[in-house]
């Protein structure tokens, strides 16, 4: 079997040690910089908001409005699964999948906003598992509320 080798310890510096580095950093203090609060979402409200949306990467989503999304996303991915069950062809949900990935990384790019943290961070779902379990904690963290630079602009008016 073996001792480790130093390119086994470089493996686990890189899928434990990078993800940390980009975790344990706080965001950054101050007004959040992307943009206004947003209002929290029912589902009515949140699925046609997420197409709408479909490619904007700019501004913040409340969490309502991430997870009703995610709910809507999930429903039709099982109703679509079990279509291509009954027709023996994976096409339909292939074509689901592909339709809502720039809407879906749009509004997770604006739920990291939301917590004043940069959407880039959505790349750190492929440093499983460090990575994985920090993103879905800050989908799950309350808005980062604090004075948007908008309102402090309209103070000094």
């Amino acid at each position: 079997m073996g001792s480790f080798s130093i390119w086994h310890w470089l493996i686990v510096l890189i899928l434990v040690g990078l993800p940390l580095v980009f975790v344990l950093r706080a965001a950054p203090a101050g007004a959040n910089r992307f943009g206004e609060m947003p209002h929290p979402m029912n589902f009515g409200e949140a699925v046609p908001s997420f197409f709408r949306n479909y490619v904007n990467f700019s501004g913040r989503a409340s969490r309502s409005e991430f997870w009703y999304s995610y709910l809507f996303i999930f429903i039709v991915g099982v109703i679509l699964f079990i279509v291509d069950a009954i027709v023996k062809n994976e096409i339909i949900s292939s074509i689901w999948n592909l339709a809502i990935l720039l809407p879906t990384l749009a509004m997770t790019a604006r739920r990291l906003h939301d917590i004043n943290r940069s959407g880039w961070h959505q790349l750190l779902a492929g440093l499983f598992p460090i990575g994985t379990i920090a993103l879905i904690i800050w989908y799950c963290k309350k808005s980062d509320d604090t004075v948007t630079l908008t309102e402090i602009e309209r103070v000094f008016r």
